[in-house]
């Protein structure tokens, strides 16, 4: 059965970042699957309510999504802004789109406070960054959701179709 995979918005061409750029993934293996309807297009940002552009936030330092989660941790905008709730609502909504459309599989945008899946910005606001999971990624994989940053399409695609062949 053809899996679905939960994309990031940016990824798709949209310029939803905060800064209102793009951040274009393009691959033959995605074409493929946009073509398939497979590809289910999602910034959990955009659904909590954000605007493009918008200030850059980070989670405070020494903290992760996990962190966010467990209430231990916020997420702020440069400018001293506390927009913890609105990055926990970005992420619930995007678990229920993932779950409503059947995604076993996320392909999400590295460094973001939301999609950051294997590194996110250290909480500094100097660009730094460092290991860990954003607060969208980190609710998908506690709900079963195998998630994969841009930089490991190649991983995501070999998942995908080990899973299907099985």
């Amino acid at each position: 059965m053809p899996q679905k995979i939960l994309f990031s918005a940016c990824l798709a061409g949209f310029k939803v970042r905060y800064n209102g750029s793009d951040k274009p993934l393009v691959n033959a293996t995605l074409q493929r699957w946009q073509r398939e309807g497979r590809l289910v297009v999602c910034c959990p940002e955009l659904a909590a309510g954000f605007s493009t552009p918008r200030p850059s936030a980070e989670i405070t330092p020494a903290a992760n999504g996990a962190s966010v989660l467990a209430q231990q941790a916020r997420v702020m905008e440069a400018g001293g802004g506390d927009v913890t709730d609105s990055y926990l609502l970005g992420a619930h909504l995007a678990l229920e789109t993932a779950r409503r459309h059947g995604c076993r599989f996320a392909l999400l945008t590295d460094g973001s406070p939301s999609c950051g899946s294997q590194f996110i910005y250290d909480g500094s606001f100097s660009g730094q960054t460092k290991p860990g999971s954003g607060v969208t990624a980190e609710l998908l994989r506690r709900h079963g959701i195998e998630v994969f940053s841009d930089r490991q399409l190649t991983a995501l695609i070999a998942r995908i179709e080990a899973t299907e062949r099985s």
